[in-house]
């Protein structure tokens, strides 16, 4: 196969990807949240217990009227959901489905290409709330900004372990090294950086930055319409790539019971979608966090047992020579 035409493939497929499994997160999202509420919700848009609402969400937000504050930053405005997307779906090019060719691009260091573009997600939060024109809309970007930049931290620090251990910052190469024995190993890191991830993408209880009993919308306030629509996909993206990292850090991504060259892509997106769960889970369960539990989670309790879970991989590491 000619070089140009693979790689059209494989941008291809991941491109697919982005499109189509944020949507069934965001429909399982409302269905099992329907569920665990005892509330039906809408039940019609396309028969069967309403599958099809969600595309009938989309297009009522194609619908929508694009309307831009009139003392909006209208070039920065206008950008922000655009960059709030591009990150996850360069996440995206380098996590693996499966052994083999199962990836957009392997890289050598796609753990540290992967945590890089998911930490721009910061600018896309502080462009919308700055351009805004907002005092709601800047709070939450203030907000959004502190809680993103210091979950960074122990986001970096879970993954430093895990690559450590494997001797490699390649994520087909970590999935290759892991063996079961590290989900007792590497449980620390796992749960930091399940958590961190959350956090990362403002999901429940970490949505301070859009607290609507608060902020009306946060930074999302002043949006309408199709770029409105782009910010929630973003937030949906963001649960794919969380909980892909997750499967292909702590939870041996394709490897299973059986089959791993052939059925290791199925065991990849059951991990993925079981993470996903979680996730919506945590959002039906837990309340909001105020500000002040939310940083002193992340530098008292999170910050310094990923600093020891580090120094016990080291000295794993070191024992095991």
């Amino acid at each position: 196969m000619p070089l140009w035409l693979e790689l059209a493939v494989r941008v291809g497929a991941v491109l697919v990807a982005f499109l189509v499994l944020p949507l069934l997160v965001g429909q399982t999202e409302h269905k099992v949240m329907a569920h665990m509420q005892g509330r039906l919700g809408p039940m019609y848009a396309g028969g069967y217990h309403g599958w099809a609402q969600l595309v009938a969400d989309g297009i009522k937000f194609v619908q929508k009227e694009d309307v831009v504050p009139r003392d909006a930053d209208r070039t920065v405005f206008r950008l922000a959901p655009v960059v709030a997307l591009v990150p996850y779906l360069l996440a995206l090019l380098v996590i693996p489905l499966g052994p083999g060719d199962l990836v957009g691009q392997p890289l050598d260091v796609g753990l540290f290409f992967v945590l890089a573009v998911v930490g721009v997600g910061v600018l896309a939060v502080l462009m919308s709330a700055w351009a805004s024109a907002n005092k709601y809309s800047l709070l939450g970007g203030l907000r959004g900004a502190a809680q993103l930049l210091g979950y960074e931290l122990p986001l970096v620090l879970a993954a430093a372990s895990v690559a450590m251990a494997a001797g490699t910052l390649s994520l087909p190469g970590i999935v290759q090294a892991w063996q079961p024995w590290w989900l007792i190993w590497q449980a620390p890191a796992l749960v930091i950086f399940f958590i961190a991830g959350v956090a990362e993408i403002r999901r429940p209880p970490f949505d301070m930055p859009v607290a609507d009993s608060e902020l009306v919308a946060g930074y999302m306030t002043e949006y309408t319409g199709l770029r409105f629509a782009f910010l929630l996909l973003a937030e949906y993206v963001g649960i794919v790539v969380i909980a892909a990292l997750t499967t292909v850090l702590f939870l041996g991504g394709w490897q299973g019971p059986f089959g791993d060259e052939y059925l290791g892509w199925l065991w990849t997106l059951l991990k993925v979608f079981a993470v996903a769960f979680v996730i919506i889970w945590m959002r039906v369960t837990f309340p909001r966090l105020r500000e002040d539990q939310l940083q002193r989670l992340c530098w008292l309790v999170l910050v310094p047992v990923a600093l020891g879970q580090l120094v016990l991989t080291a000295g794993v590491k070191v024992a095991l020579g």
